[in-house]
């Protein structure tokens, strides 16, 4: 277990699973929420007043005041003949107002919005950034990334098993979030379900994997299927965006499939205004193991395929690799004007300092939006996930 990180109740989730599944959607239902970037048309300074006789340019629209919400209900009473949950009572206006399973003391009495939970100092140079609820946007996003173990891809590195402790994961997943500078999560719906009763997701950008069905090492692994949220479930869960991975092999016929079911979800997101990011890939299979393709020319052909697809790209969002060489990552890029976010891989062979400075170089193009980091920061090579995590902050 990293340094900072606390236990995770196990058990205590999987009985508030077993006896209230409900809790999952109640606490979806409260949490706090805020759009992925804020407005640059916000920072602009006043435009000067039209010329007499013109007419005068169109203002967009106030945004309507968001309405507080109500407060939550008091937890519900223990089921005749069942003991109270541990940590079913906390204080209403906490983030597990809903009986929502913890250790004692781990994280129940995280404040929504805030980088740390009460009494801890902050981390050293740090400056932590509140949010209340509905906070603004930031303008540059950094999200954790946990997606993986829902394709069966559970090791990081030398480790084959690293993803496999669910306990573990979860509490590298909240020691993350918890750091200053980080702005949301990625992952499969049963994580995200996990993070929602651990109160963790409170002024969090949350974005939901879509396509998991192309499992690591099968014969199918290129006819990538939707087997995880939908358009409808990230709708009704309030979530903010969703992520599709798009493995393109020119040989295999199963991308065609996937091809075509992802340009109709891109359609579909987007005719409920949800951003959907893209994670295109040429690929290629070596003695049966696939292999992406990192060259500039493959990099800039797969943003191309991706942004092409479906009726609009309004709602689509790219995010990509940096390239084998970081020098061609500005011709890649140059194909698109999509806002895009650099994906960050697995760091197991220890070359950290490099890939940290592929991504420094990367972050400065026009496009190039924020990070989306999983196992690079969650299982870095000298296990210290907060200084991870507070590097990659300060690479933004």
């Amino acid at each position: 277990m990293p340094t900072g990180a606390e236990d995770i109740d196990v058990r205590a989730l999987a009985r508030i699973r077993a006896r209230h599944p409900e809790a999952i959607a109640e606490a979806a239902a409260r949490r706090s929420r805020r759009p992925l970037l804020a407005d640059p048309a916000a920072a602009e300074p006043p435009r000067p007043s039209a010329a007499p006789g013109s007419a005068a340019p169109a203002t967009p629209a106030a945004a309507p005041a968001v309405p507080p919400r109500p407060s939550a209900p008091p937890a519900a009473p223990p089921r005749p003949g069942e003991p109270p949950d541990p940590g079913a009572s906390p204080a209403p206006g906490t983030s597990t107002d809903s009986g929502v399973p913890l250790k004692p003391g781990a994280r129940p009495d995280h404040a929504p919005g805030t980088s740390s939970p009460p009494g801890a100092p902050p981390a050293p140079g740090a400056t932590p950034r509140t949010r209340p609820v509905d906070a603004s946007a930031p303008a540059r996003l950094l999200i954790i990334a946990a997606d993986h173990p829902a394709r069966g891809m559970l090791a990081v590195g030398d480790r084959p098993m690293a993803l496999a402790d669910r306990g573990e994961l979860l509490a590298r997943l909240c020691l993350a979030l918890s750091r200053p500078g980080v702005d949301g999560v990625l992952a499969s719906a049963d994580i995200l379900d996990d993070l929602l009763l651990l109160g963790a997701l409170e002024g969090k950008v949350v974005m939901g994997s879509m396509n998991r069905g192309g499992l690591l090492g099968a014969r199918f692994e290129l006819d990538d299927r939707f087997t995880g949220h939908r358009p409808e479930d990230l709708t009704r869960l309030r979530f903010d965006a969703g992520k599709l991975l798009l493995r393109l092999d020119l040989e295999d016929p199963g991308s065609l499939d996937t091809l075509h079911t992802a340009a109709r979800t891109v359609d579909e997101m987007a005719a409920r205004r949800l951003p959907l990011f893209v994670e295109p890939f040429l690929v290629r299979r070596q003695r049966g193991v696939l292999r992406a393709e990192l060259s500039g020319r493959a990099i800039a052909t797969s943003a191309a395929v991706a942004a092409g697809l479906g009726g609009t790209s309004a709602y689509t969002w790219l995010k990509m690799p940096v390239t084998e060489h970081p020098e061609e990552m500005a011709g890649a890029l140059a194909a698109v004007t999509l806002p895009t976010v650099l994906l960050g891989g697995d760091l197991g062979d220890g070359k950290q300092d490099q890939v940290y400075e592929r991504w420094r170089q990367a972050l400065r193009l026009p496009t190039v939006q924020g990070l989306v980091a999983g196992r690079a920061l969650l299982f870095p090579a000298d296990g210290d996930v907060a200084g991870a995590v507070d590097t990659a902050v300060g690479l933004l």
